[in-house]
This record gives C-alpha cells, structure tokens and sequence, in this order.
C-alpha cells in the first residue's frame, strides 16, 4: 500500500473515531468510512471474507457486552449494598482470574 493511502486510511479512521468520540456522529461515521472504503479497494479478498464471517462477529460481540452488562449490574449492587471499598476488595480476587 502506497504511503499516501495508509496516512489516508489511519487519518481518517482515527479523525472518524474522535469525531464519534465527542459526538459528532454523522461527521464520525463518514470519515471512518472513507478510510474503510480506501482500505477495502487495496484488499478486498480480507474485507470478503470478513463480509463472510461477520454474523459470528456480531454474536460474539453481543455476547461479551452482554458479560460485562452483567458483571457492571452485579458491581453496582455490591457498592450499593456494602459500599465501594467492600466491593473493589470483594470483585478483586474474584475478577482477577
């Protein structure tokens, strides 16, 4: 890939991020897809077979949100409960498995 589209492609996806980031959503979402359009021309076998497998991806991204959704309610139970320096030391061990 030339030189000029990786700065392409990693200014844009990285402008694209931040723009979300602040909430400048519409501005967010076409500087991210200009550098995934530019990425995708320069290899379209990967973005193919990525095309391919994303149900998986969604899956599996629905289930760790789902996790961490769960874990985040029990936490915020614990702190309610017996307060935040009883639940850090009680999470602790627990989470750091």
């Amino acid at each position: 890939m030339a030189t000029w589209r990786k700065a392409l492609v990693i200014g844009s996806l990285t402008a694209g991020a931040l723009m979300l980031i602040k909430g400048h959503r519409p501005a967010g979402i076409v500087l991210a897809t200009v550098g995934l359009a530019v990425l995708a021309t320069e290899y379209p076998e990967k973005f193919e077979t990525i095309w391919e497998q994303a149900p998986e991806y969604v899956y599996r991204g629905t289930q760790i949100f789902s996790t961490l959704s769960r874990i985040a309610e029990r936490f915020a139970d614990q702190v309610s409960e017996r307060g935040l320096r009883e639940a850090i030391h009680e999470a602790g061990p627990e989470y750091a498995r």
